[in-house]
């Protein structure tokens, strides 16, 4: 009941801010913002300009055609024209969240059917919802792809070799340099994996060195 309590004492203030302004469309406003993250609303409260940047982003989205009207695919011009419009229109909405990722959302949430994206347009409880899980997923991508994917190929395998001998190192100091560098053989996928997965990287250096005994027996 107290998260109930809070945003309706949050609703009151920002229709209060609201209403001078917006007088005849305060009530639409503020129901439009309330479907913001509870954080997010209080910041707007302390920040008058954020609260005019997503007040302006609201009207637009009142503006918008609700649902999708005439656009059917009968005409494919229509289409094309609006898909431009369509954009811009999304990414106002999605921009009012401050993920810090409106331009990436935008497009994941324009690869749906133009029917769908227009739902959005119209449904704000479905957009934050589609926001919130496109922004989870960007950040699980974020994580799989770690520190050493942002530059070149040759810079990547060799911050690899680095964290994988500091690792390999602790395994088997004496033969680190023979062993990272057979294990920088493998695909870098699994390499990335070995590098937060430590049974895994000690069944590979067990491998390693079972392969560098063999290679130092006398035939």
């Amino acid at each position: 009941m107290d998260e109930e309590e809070d945003l309706e004492a949050l609703g009151e203030q920002l229709y209060n801010q609201i209403y001078p302004k917006h007088a005849q469309i305060a009530g639409k406003l503020t129901g439009m913002l309330l479907e913001l993250p509870g954080p997010v609303l209080t910041q707007m409260l302390q920040d008058e300009a954020m609260l005019t940047g997503a007040l302006e982003k609201a009207i637009r989205a009142l503006h918008l055609p609700q649902g999708p009207s005439k656009m059917t695919c009968k005409d494919e011009d229509d289409v094309s024209v609006s898909s431009d419009s369509l954009g811009e229109q999304l990414f106002e909405l999605v921009d009012v969240y401050n993920t810090g990722h409106s331009q990436k959302i935008t497009g994941m949430l324009l690869e749906q059917h133009k029917e769908a994206v227009f739902n959005l347009l119209s449904e704000p409880t479905l957009l934050e919802e589609k926001v919130h899980l496109a922004l989870k997923t960007l950040k699980e991508q974020n994580v799989e792809e770690t520190d050493i994917s942002d530059s070149s190929d040759i810079d990547d395998t060799e911050k690899l070799g680095e964290k994988l001998f500091s690792l390999v190192e602790q395994l088997d100091p004496l033969h680190a340099n023979d062993i990272t560098g057979m294990l920088l053989e493998m695909d870098p996928s699994a390499l990335l994996q070995m590098l937060t997965d430590h049974n895994m990287l000690e069944v590979a250096v067990q491998k390693a060195q079972t392969a560098l005994e063999t290679l130092s027996e006398p035939s």
